[in-house]
């Protein structure tokens, strides 16, 4: 550090400097280097419209979104990097047709980084967020009610109805069980939800109020401290004695939602005991008015997508109404049964596309005689007529037998025993009012089967004081 001007002025006149030494000199600074020119970060799209309070309506039994604009944005995915933008799209989203995508990339509304793109074939990389405008139509769910089994200052349980997904995706947003939820709490409100369910499965669901809580929670889950149990409505006669099923599953296409059993896919055991079994009936004139089915306790020791619903049909026994693994237009007449080869991969995912758009997805539940004529032909596929905002094709409202499968998530339990929480049992899984083959339907009745739950019950507590034992 150089002397200050005060002390060099000091050591002149003591003599310690010599005057000679002070010549002033110039020095030139060194040349400034241009500034590095800062570029703010291109703006990621936003919301042009969020209605509050959402645009819900009720109607024929049904609860409607009425359409609206939304900008849907989301991070790369790691399956989706170095890929081409167009077909990202077409492979992950079955919402739109693949010209619509390539119009919508073309005119800006589908971006990267909240900028358009020079081309469809623009690749995305890590990092990069894809936002896409849309005008957009919810399908109808239930009218249904969001039930409280249980509430608290940390968690609510609820009983999620049948056919609600969990969280806004693909084609739900605020018809979705958090969305609901915020609605009718208000909107700063952020519902966590703590297990999944399937949108077409019912049952028990941990809502977390707040972080800590759902850590709670979500630990226990995934450490496998929890119990869980469910009912199914499978067909045919299921065996007498406890089945375990140990095959890995895979996920062939999570564009159409399907998934398989496959040698090298995650590991998955799910354990199965029935609990009734109901012969098939026929009528005077011979024709079969009620296949067989039994109903089914499964419980899941691992939590892979569609597990049940795949181990089930693995073992020959397929949920009843089950639209993609109980689907004889897909999978053929033996639904799948023993099927763990990719060979036939690529055809059922061909006729799986169908189902929906063109073809209304047929579950053998149709050829049971327990669905109506009419309610085939009340099943959603395109009608053919388009929006006359955004151009996009309608669809049909679904069927009331198409908002739900046989699948209830009836109780989850603390294997230590610290807590449970269960469910009323969903009217399917009762036992028929009436055996004789006069009533089509079923009725809430105090039969046998409420008598198998009881007895189930009992032997759960009884094998937890063994175990504390």
């Amino acid at each position: 550090m150089p002397p200050s001007p005060r002390i060099i002025a000091w050591m002149l006149k003591r003599g310690r400097i010599p005057p000679s030494s002070m010549a002033l000199s110039v020095v030139e600074p060194p040349p400034l280097e241009p500034a590095e020119k800062f570029e703010e970060p291109p703006a990621t799209a936003i919301t042009p419209c969020d209605p509050w309070p959402r645009p819900y309506f009720l109607q024929d039994g049904l609860r409607r979104v009425a359409p609206y604009h939304f900008t849907y944005q989301t991070w790369c995915k790691e399956r989706w990097r170095g890929r081409p933008l167009l077909e990202i799209f077409q492979d992950e989203f079955r919402d739109r047709s693949v010209e619509y995508y390539a119009k919508s990339i073309e005119e800006g509304a589908i971006q990267v980084n909240g900028k358009p793109v020079q081309s469809v074939n623009t690749t995305v990389k890590n990092g990069d967020i894809i936002s896409h405008t849309l005008h957009r139509h919810e399908p109808p769910v239930t009218a249904e009610p969001i039930r409280v089994v249980f509430e608290d200052e940390d968690l609510i349980m609820i009983s999620k109805p049948a056919g609600m997904p969990v969280h806004p995706a693909g084609r739900y947003n605020y018809n979705s069980v958090v969305e609901i939820m915020r609605a009718e709490r208000g909107h700063a409100w952020n519902p966590l939800p703590c297990n999944r369910l399937d949108r077409l499965t019912s049952g028990i669901m941990f809502i977390a109020k707040h972080k800590k809580a759902a850590e709670a929670i979500t630990a226990q889950l995934t450490q496998r401290t929890v119990r869980k149990e469910y009912v199914a409505r499978v067909r045919g006669e299921f065996p007498d004695e406890e089945v375990i099923c140990e095959q890995p599953i895979l996920q062939i296409s999570p564009k159409l939602g399907l998934n398989r059993v496959r040698a090298n896919g995650k590991e998955a055991r799910t354990v199965f005991r029935r609990i009734a079994y109901y012969p098939a009936l026929t009528t005077d004139d011979g024709k079969t008015s009620r296949a067989a089915y039994s109903i089914v306790r499964c419980m899941p020791l691992t939590g892979r997508t569609h597990q049940i619903r795949v181990h089930l049909q693995f073992l020959g026994h397929p949920i009843t109404n089950d639209p993609i693994y109980s689907n004889a237009r897909v999978f053929g007449p033996d639904l799948g049964r023993g099927s763990s080869t990719a060979e036939s991969d690529d055809s059922i995912m061909e006729r799986l596309s169908r189902m929906g758009k063109d073809e209304v997805a047929e579950a053998i539940a149709y050829h049971d005689g327990m669905v109506a004529d009419y309610e085939k032909k009340k099943a959603e596929k395109m009608t053919g007529e388009v929006c006359e905002v955004c151009g996009t094709d309608l669809y049909s409202d679904p069927g009331a037998h198409e908002l739900g499968i046989y699948l209830h998530a009836r109780k989850y339990a603390c294997a230590e025993g610290k807590w449970s929480y269960e469910t009323p049992l969903p009217a399917w899984a009762l036992s028929p009012g009436q055996v004789d083959g006069s009533a089509d339907g079923l009725v809430l009745d105090k039969g046998g089967f409420e008598n198998d739950i009881a007895k189930l019950s009992v032997e759960d507590r009884e094998a937890q004081s063994a175990q504390a034992v």
